[in-house]
């Protein structure tokens, strides 16, 4: 993919804006050093852990800068159309002849050089990705093969030792200013290696104590004895959700996941470490906006013999499996090297059909020259994938019954058995339907089945949810829910599912983007038996699915309450949030049945409001295309403050109790701390801070002088309007700009949030549940 000027051999560079993003020009790299055009480049750190040394190289002295003086382990350009990890990966290869995989490589930060040498015939404006490769033990000198035009030698340094000879501006070094931007390096390694271990145990206890542990029950009694054997199958294919899910958060987060249970007796520090990781199900923690918990040092080791060239009684190179101190907003469905320009530049070079496929919920995307990489260092082990030859993009897209055959053909197994065994003639269809989805990547048909599921043991099976996609909010991620249906509270919500299309013509929302063929959702209430795969961190309480547009429009959106889990979260949290937030005389009018009317009145409201849209240009899209990695959040508001206006409607139409009128806002209020605790980071969060502002600046919500909370009634209703119109106004013109606008401006912590979280952490009430299920462990444990 590289660019090279076929005449003069000369290499071309990127041209980077001053930000740093691409411009979609290349120039030559002479022509870049003498204009000053900011470009981009790669440095690569060794590190060995147990001699706490960098491994450093002498530049040769044919280099046309700093020749003769030591330097980072490895390092240079990336080229035109190159990318930043394929580069790193390249030049370590390249200069000292280690060959290492991409999860030896984290990003730890990024470097702006600007500088002026060879008098102001040289300018370097340089954007450098710095990655720290941690191994074990140093690699023995004779190990390396050094390209002799760029490097002399090698050694290992201690890294204090290293620093200080930078402090000092020794002459035998490469100068970096170890006080300003690249005294980072130093400070990454103090912190990962000095950190005292109790510190970090209570850090780690601490962050454990907001989740109270729930044994949630459920009875069995209304299921078949056939159906009773499915459910043992269907555990068996939920945990296969899980092995996938994990895999989608990040490409080493299995290796992780599985050293950190091997190692969970070795310590009560890798116990804490364990326990919160299953919890989060990455290294990074739900509820402290995703800030990383844990770091590569406690990753797992792996051992690759074929690194370097071998040395007599070494066993080879033992590097820990790497991830980023900060998450990855593409998760591990992009390239982690891509960002949103080279997407989009490439998107548009795709048919209509391939579009789809970029965007699409059920499809990977990576690169061309990955894929060339490893199989010119690892010719043996890599499979045939089907690659474009001569495309001029680097990215292109797999499948998700391709990039996880393996997992999905063993589920798709499960299903078609759990399908034969159950007894209920729509859960049959579902099942077999939702195991040939997993094979044919064709989900339409298995989420009209589960649309249409009618039995006693309810499934959700299979890829749903995009927040994991903070980049774009396109892909899915894989999940389970399987529960017993409670029939008689599903009977009771009816009332929902027949009035959403009058919900839709009366929505504060001009008429012209009101839909007239709103589908009623059918609404199923369960007690949850078991989950698996996306369900990290705070707990869901309910789901409105499937995600896709085409079925949305033809058919609306079927939702499942979890009754159980409702029941523990408001016993566990709300009540006690309500004991210390809400002043005395409301404090009565927060209730289990307007947190669980609400809760269902949210699900519904997923399904009005604007999904396919009609842009001011005429361009059919839809809200989720048109607001990105914004549409999450306040999709999430949206469903939330339409629940209350829809509430309020219902009961002026005498419709539901008028007794539901006030303390469904007191409740609402209540829930508004609540879900503020899940963090900024998290859509629903995000989307209730924004509520909580917005009702706070109209006067409905009020901070009392001994800092409780309470509920304006003459204001609340016309503030809950106003921000139904903005949003939904927002959502039918896919106005992302007006959307990023609204969030900035409210999805703050602001004062009072913050006197309301101060207290809550205080009395240390829990943020959320954490749920084991002893009905299911009891049925495994019986089938042993």
């Amino acid at each position: 993919m590289a660019e090279v000027d076929a005449h003069t051999q000369e290499e071309f560079f990127d041209v980077l804006t001053k930000t740093g993003q691409k411009t979609g020009i290349s120039k030559p790299r002479g022509d870049v050093h003498r204009d000053g055009d900011y470009h981009r480049a790669v440095h690569v750190w060794i590190f060995a852990e147990s001699t706490q040394e960098l491994l450093i190289q002498r530049r040769a002295d044919c280099k046309d800068s700093f020749a003769g003086l030591w330097d980072i382990s490895s390092a240079g350009h990336i080229s035109a159309g190159d990318s930043s990890l394929i580069t790193a990966r390249r030049e370590l290869q390249e200069e000292l002849g280690v060959t290492l995989p991409k999860d030896a490589f984290e990003m730890i930060f990024v470097f702006l050089q600007e500088c002026v040498t060879n008098d102001g015939k040289f300018i370097n404006n340089e954007f450098n990705d710095v990655y720290f490769v941690t191994t074990v033990d140093p690699i023995p000198l004779e190990a390396f093969t050094l390209q002799e035009t760029e490097v002399s030698a090698v050694k290992y340094i201690s890294y204090e030792e290293y620093r200080s000879l930078l402090a000092k501006e020794d002459l035998e070094y490469v100068p970096y200013d170890v006080n300003g931007e690249y005294g980072q390096l130093f400070d990454i390694i103090e912190r990962r290696y000095k950190e005292n271990t109790i510190t970090r145990s209570l850090s780690l206890q601490k962050q454990l104590q907001r989740y109270a542990p729930v044994s949630l029950s459920a009875e069995l009694t209304g299921l078949t004895y056939a159906d009773r054997e499915a459910l043992v199958l269907l555990i068996k294919a939920a945990a296969i959700m899980d092995e996938i899910f994990y895999l989608q958060v990040w490409y080493s987060n299995p290796v992780l996941r599985d050293w950190l249970k091997e190692h969970a007796d070795a310590s009560q520090l890798d116990k804490l470490k364990w326990m919160y990781y299953i919890i989060n199900k990455s290294p990074w923690s739900s509820l402290d906006e995703n800030e990383a918990f844990l770091t590569t040092a406690d990753s797992a080791i792996k051992l690759l013999p074929e690194a370097t060239r071998p040395v007599t009684g070494w066993k080879g190179l033992e590097y820990k499996a790497a991830f980023p101190v900060l998450k990855p907003p593409g998760a591990n469905f992009y390239p982690p090297d891509m960002d949103k320009v080279e997407f989009e530049l490439w998107k548009t070079s795709l048919t209509e059909d391939q579009q789809q496929a970029a965007t699409g919920f059920f499809t990977v995307i990576k690169r061309h020259s990955e894929f060339s990489l490893d199989s010119s260092l690892y010719s043996s082990t890599v499979s045939s994938t089907n690659h474009s030859v001569g495309s001029t993009h680097d990215l292109y897209s797999v499948p998700f019954s391709q990039e996880y055959n393996s997992s999905l053909t063993r589920a798709a197994e499960i299903l078609h058995k759990a399908g034969d065994l159950a007894s209920s003639p729509s859960l049959k269809r579902f099942l077999h339907s939702k195991a040939d989805a997993f094979l044919s990547n064709d989900y339409y048909d298995s989420d009209i089945a589960w649309m249409e599921l009618d039995s006693k043991l309810d499934v959700t099976i299979g890829p749903y949810e995009t927040y994991e996609d903070a980049l774009f909010g396109y892909k899915a991620t894989f999940e389970a829910f399987i529960g017993v249906r409670d029939d008689k509270a599903t009977a009771q919500l009816k009332l929902f599912g027949d009035n959403l299309q009058v919900l839709e013509q009366n929505l504060p929302l001009d008429n012209v983007y009101k839909s007239k063929d709103v589908i009623s959702a059918p609404i199923r209430v369960i007690d949850l038996l078991y989950n698996a795969g996306d369900v990290k961190g705070p707990q869901t309480v309910a789901f409105n699915l499937p995600n896709d547009e085409r079925i949305v429009k033809d058919r609306g959106t079927s939702m499942v309450m979890l009754k159980n889990i409702s029941e523990a979260k408001f016993k566990h949290i709300l009540q006690p949030i309500a004991d210390v937030c809400i002043t005395k005389e409301q404090q009565e009018l927060v209730d289990f049945e307007s947190f669980f009317t609400h809760t269902i009145c949210h699900e519904c409201c997923h399904g009005i409001g604007p999904h396919s849209i009609t842009l001011p240009n005429g361009k059919k899209s839809t809200v989720r295309l048109e607001l990105q990695e914004l549409h999450s959040a306040l999709e999430e508001a949206k469903a939330d403050i339409v629940g209350l206006w829809a509430l309020k409607f219902l009961i002026h139409k005498d419709l539901l109790p008028k007794s539901l009128l006030k303390s469904m806002y007191v409740s609402f209020l209540a829930g508004c701390f609540r879900s503020v605790r899940f963090g900024l980071e998290e859509a629903h969060g995000k989307g209730q801070a924004l509520q909580f502002n917005w009702l706070y600046e109209k006067g409905a919500f009020i901070l009392n002088p001994e800092e409780t909370f309470s509920v304006d009634f003459t204001k609340v209703e016309g503030a809950v309007e106003s921000l139904s119109r903005e949003i939904l106004t927002i959502q039918a013109k896919g106005d992302k700009e007006a959307a990023n606008l609204l969030l900035q401006k409210h999805c703050k912590l602001t004062d009072p949030l913050k006197v309301a979280l101060q207290r809550l952490e205080k009395i240390q009430v829990p943020v959320d549940i954490v749920p084991t299920f002893s009905v299911v462990d009891k049925i495994l444990e019986q089938r042993r």
